[in-house]
C-alpha cells in the first residue's frame, strides 16, 4: 500500500486515499471531483474547469491520459490566474504527489485513459 496521496494510476483507473475510481477526475488539494467531464471530449478548456477557477490554485496538474491524447491549450495559462502544466497521466500523479507533500494550493485534473 502507497503512503502517496495518489496510490496508484493504471490505464483506466486512479486510486487516491485507497479509493479506487474509473472515471476522470478533478481534486482540488486533496478533495476529488469524480466524473469530470469536457465539453469536446478530449479537448480541454477553461470551461471544463469551473470547479478548478473558483478553488484558485497556485497550480493545476493535468494528466493527459496514458498516451497523451487529451489536448491541452498552449495558452490555457494566461487565460487563467494560476499556472498550468500537463503530463502524461502517470506523470501527472507522481508531480501531484511531491507537489501535495509541499502543502502548495494545487489542484489536478486527470484523464484516465487514451
Amino acid at each position: 500500500m502507497s503512503s502517496e496521496f495518489i496510490n496508484d494510476y493504471k490505464f483506466g483507473r486512479i486510486k487516491i486515499e485507497n479509493k479506487t475510481y474509473t472515471d476522470d477526475i478533478i481534486i482540488l488539494g486533496k478533495n476529488v471531483k469524480p466524473k469530470w467531464r469536457r465539453l469536446k471530449g478530449h479537448n480541454l478548456a477553461k470551461d471544463d474547469l469551473n470547479e478548478v477557477i473558483i478553488y484558485g490554485p497556485d497550480l493545476l496538474i493535468v494528466g493527459t491520459g496514458t498516451y497523451e491524447k487529451m489536448q491541452v491549450p498552449s495558452n490555457l495559462s494566461e487565460k487563467l490566474n494560476f499556472k498550468v502544466i500537463s503530463y502524461p497521466t502517470k506523470e501527472a500523479v507522481e508531480k501531484y504527489n511531491q507537489e501535495i507533500k509541499e502543502n502548495k494550493r494545487i489542484a489536478g485534473a486527470f484523464h484516465l485513459t487514451c
